[in-house]
């Protein structure tokens, strides 16, 4: 177990309380729960940073969004990232002698780079019909299309809540399990893998196979109901960039807003995608142990943000809510002989601290990732998450829970107030608590903002009294690696 394979699955937009192992009591994920009760079940994980690009880059890297700069899916990684002394989590088990794979949505840019992954077998989202990957040509080799979904009636009409065209087989989640599955099958080298998987699903548009859309409406869990005085202050004020409309981006074609019976929809057909998910989910696990490798192999499941699903009169996501950024996280680890369940908290990015450190590798100084607790790696608990997106800044201390927008704050405390419903940033016996959190979040911030600014750092030491400096023609280093500035 010095240098045991590694699997990672990340459905995108999987919430946590759409799981059985997490309290649902409408659907059944027995293979996703499995992998915590073959280890830890995490129940405050957080993505800090719920949009895909921004939470997949800060995963890349182990940076938070503000040092790496992708803040909003309008933004990625520098191309010269390798010149400021950074590498990817691929990269790094790369010199370790680990064979790394990923397999599915990586939602990388330009689309087909591999930043570091020795391998990939590409289904880009559902979304990206025009994108020529590897699930495209698969579909039009059959006769099929990424786009049919955009041509029923009821996909426009259920605002992206539709019953696929496409036969089982050839959905895409199938298609990423079904790669994920045949390359483990066919793998004959000696060194260690580490392989993401990337599931599109149950991210919109809500579209499961005919049998997998069994889910009963009554069932689902009611959305919970919107403030709108809240929901307002998540709105920027003034001036802002220019950005492509949402309903533009889906294609929906709806000037009427969603619903009661359209959110329920949504959540019965997104659980029926959850559970072609957790079929996949075991598929890839019995592959595992049909090669002999289970035993050697760590498993990690999460996703990279959650969805509202009409909590709060909301779509999507892109907001510290807790359906939004309050995400699964179970680790499946040979060493453990039975399960647990974890109160410590968590976040999305301490999974790539934790995939460097169980290959063995020293962490980088750059990184905000910190190992997962509970698996014998060097670990640190946190106090408390931060999370930052271009409009909304967050910090969580377990039980309060503040958020900044660019019109407001919501002060929730979780423990009473689960759903909330109650902001409290203006409640003057909160005052104390809004404080500590705010100074604990102003600094999070500022020392972001600071260590983002090194590979435009000058000079690690002053420049009076350097005669070099003062001789014509001085150039500099540009960009100044991360070392030159920070050390290991």
């Amino acid at each position: 177990m010095d240098r045991p394979n590694i699997v990672f699955s990340m459905p995108d937009q999987l919430r946590h309380d759409f799981l059985s192992c997490y309290g649902a009591d409408f659907i059944e994920t027995p293979n996703i729960d499995a992998l915590g009760q073959q280890g830890i079940c995490y129940n405050q994980a957080y993505s800090e940073h719920p949009v895909c690009v921004p939470a997949r880059a800060s995963l890349l890297t182990g940076m938070n969004a503000i040092k790496n700069g992708v803040l909003s899916n309008g933004q990625y990684l520098r191309d010269d990232y390798q010149n400021c002394g950074l590498q990817t989590w691929p990269e790094l088990l790369g010199e370790q002698g680990y064979y790394t794979v990923g397999t599915g949505k990586m939602h990388f840019f330009p689309w087909e780079k591999r930043f570091g992954f020795d391998h990939r077998i590409i289904a880009e989202d559902k979304l990206w019909g025009f994108i020529e990957d590897d699930y495209y040509h698969y579909l039009n080799a059959a006769g099929y299309s990424k786009t049919a979904f955009a041509d029923l009636p009821e996909y426009h009409q259920n605002h992206m809540a539709c019953i696929s065209p496409l036969p089982w087989e050839y959905t895409c989640d199938h298609f990423v399990g079904r790669e994920s599955t045949r390359w483990i099958e066919e793998y004959e080298g000696e060194a260690p893998f580490a392989m993401m998987i990337g599931f599109p699903g149950p991210h919109s548009p809500y579209d499961p196979a005919p049998e997998y859309a069994q889910f009963n409406l009554q069932d689902m869990p009611e959305p919970i109901g919107a403030e709108p005085d809240d929901t307002k202050l998540m709105r920027t004020a003034g001036r802002t960039r220019s950005t492509p409309s949402r309903k533009a981006w889906y294609a929906v074609q709806n000037d009427e807003p969603p619903t009661r019976e359209t959110y329920l929809l949504q959540r019965a057909y997104y659980a029926g995608l959850i559970a072609q998910i957790d079929l996949e989910v075991g598929r890839i696990v019995e592959a595992l142990a049909k090669k002999g490798v289970l035993d050697n192999t760590v498993i990690i499941f999460s996703s990279d943000h959650g969805d509202y699903l009409g909590d709060h009169g909301l779509s999507g996501k892109g907001s510290y809510y807790e359906s939004a950024c309050h995400v699964p996280m179970l680790v499946r680890h040979p060493a453990l002989s039975s399960a647990s369940i974890s109160e410590d908290l968590v976040t999305l990015t301490d999974i790539t601290a934790t995939i460097v450190g169980l290959s063995g590798r020293p962490i980088p100084s750059y990184m905000d990732a910190r190992p997962l607790p509970g698996l014998g790696l060097d670990e640190e608990k946190r106090e408390y998450i931060f999370g930052a997106l271009q409009k909304g800044w967050m910090l969580y201390d377990g039980e309060w829970k503040l958020c900044k927008y660019p019109s407001g704050a919501h002060l929730f405390n979780l423990h009473e107030d689960p759903c909330e419903s109650h902001n409290r940033a203006r409640d003057a016996s909160c005052a104390d608590i809004f404080h500590r959190l705010d100074a604990q979040l102003t600094h999070e911030v500022m020392r972001s903002t600071n260590e983002a600014s090194f590979a435009g750092c000058i000079s690690p030491t002053s420049n009076s009294s350097s005669r070099t400096f003062g001789r014509p023609g001085h150039g500099r280093t540009y960009p100044t690696p991360w070392n030159e500035t920070y050390s290991d």
